[in-house]
């Protein structure tokens, strides 16, 4: 056989290996049989449980999937999530049979949760399937009881009318979930004890934790290499949560982390932004035992290899400038020495999580921000927005300012971090002084 053959038949072998790679990665997007355990004949509107038991676990469920914080506490959606690829807005989930889930049965809502098709097509990975896919039969029927429970309301919603073209085109995500999805059950490891395997399948699966907290490739697809090592989240920035002790939570210990999920504070940090949304529509709700699996589990992670951020020192004037609009401005609040207000407002002072992404610390200094209300934390302390009042230099000085005192070290933040900021939240600019006649 010449070469130029043999060239034509491993060209060939290789087309017909990869189709029957694509052919067969496709039929795991698609194949549907762990939906089979479900009910396919009565539709949502005309069920309603009787299992009083089944209710409540299903209520417990949907706090650990945190599906009020998207989908509103009347589930009837409308909630905007701002993506790469434009905008989407959460649907209404309330048993409602014309702009609801009503018409679905007990099966379509497994393959929806589960496997990302709904009535519409194909569901955008915003709606974090991608981590349901790993939610046991047993919570899915609960929380399909629960939601028998909840009242309809007729509200429609045009999903992704905001998303660009061709992303608006629902059969686009085929090709994504080809790519990235994996739709497999999750799976015990049998060489870890039952917490363990517990404080996984909350965080893989309901709490869906690496939607938010791992780094994603320009397709949208999560970077596995980077599972839990923070990732943008819009203009917020969800950090590092492995032991990392410089970028993560390695200094924090099982009750800090516990705290921090139950309460939105450890007495270091303070929940903020889309975190404190999870805490007080979700973690808040979970119980010791899950909160100490997590905490398990999140501390036999590997850390991350992100080293510590080399420090910045700004010159003497800008420094003095700064200490005295630190003073003026933050000191109330979070204390001259850096020490905060145990359990409202976060601590500067030893406050690790602030040292790496400044990302959050920007957002809050431009637009405000506001710690979780929780039954533990009644009183939800406010921040006020600085934009009209300092300049995007003003503003990096202070966050440098803060990030390298009290023998905390981190690189620079810069004015135009700042402005580049301000333009994509749209603050305000700060106040022109009035001259003077």
């Amino acid at each position: 056989m010449g070469v130029k053959k043999k060239l034509i038949y491993g060209a060939a072998i290789v087309v017909v290996l990869a189709g029957l790679g694509g052919s067969y990665r496709l039929w795991t997007v698609l194949e549907s049989s762990r939906s089979a355990v479900a009910d396919n004949s009565v539709k949502l509107a005309d069920f309603k449980s009787s299992d009083v038991d089944a209710i409540k676990r299903g209520e417990y469920v949907m706090r650990l999937a945190d599906c009020a914080a998207c989908h509103n506490a009347s589930f009837n959606g409308g909630y905007k999530i701002d993506t790469p690829f434009g905008a989407l807005e959460t649907s209404n989930i309330t048993p409602d049979r014309a702009t609801g889930i009503g018409n679905m049965t007990e099966r379509d809502f497994f393959t929806a949760v589960r496997q990302g098709r709904g009535e519409h097509g194909f569901l955008y990975p915003a709606m974090p399937y991608t981590a349901y896919a790993k939610m046991s039969d047993q919570d899915m029927h609960d929380l399909w009881a629960y939601f028998s429970t909840i009242a309809p309301v007729n509200h429609a919603v045009d999903e992704n009318a905001g998303m660009h073209f061709p992303y608006n085109i629902r059969l686009a995500m085929l090709g994504w979930n080809v790519l990235f999805f994996d739709s497999s059950a999750y799976k015990v490891e049998t060489a870890k004890d039952e917490a363990w395997n517990r404080g996984k399948y909350i965080v893989d699966g309901p709490a869906h934790c690496s939607v938010c907290h791992t780094a994603r490739n320009a397709l949208g697809g999560e970077i596995s290499g980077a599972y839990l090592q923070g990732g943008n989240l819009g203009s917020w920035y969800a950090p590092d949560i492995t032991p990392n002790p410089h970028a993560g939570i390695g200094d924090w210990k099982a009750g800090e982390i516990e705290d921090y999920l139950k309460t939105g504070s450890n007495g270091t940090s303070v929940a903020a932004g889309p975190m404190a949304e999870a805490v007080e529509h979700s973690t808040q709700y979970f119980n010791k035992d899950d909160l100490q699996a997590i905490a398990t589990y999140l501390r036999s992670l590997p850390p991350s290899t992100t080293p510590a951020q080399p420090a910045f020192k700004m010159d003497a004037t800008r420094e003095q400038a700064a200490a005295l609009s630190y003073e003026v401005n933050c000191s109330a609040c979070h204390g001259l020495q850096g020490e905060g207000i145990t359990g409202m407002v976060p601590a500067f002072a030893g406050n690790r999580a602030m040292q790496n992404d400044p990302t959050n610390m920007i957002h809050a200094m431009l637009m405000g921000a506001r710690a979780p209300h929780t039954e533990e934390r009644q009183t939800a302390a406010g921040m006020p927005s600085f934009a009209w009042k300092m300049n995007d230099r003003q503003i990096a000085d202070v966050l440098n300012y803060v990030r390298n005192g009290w023998n905390n070290q981190a690189v620079e933040v810069k004015a135009e971090d700042v402005a580049k900021m301000r333009q994509a939240v749209d603050a305000k600019q700060k106040l022109k002084t009035p001259t003077q006649q």
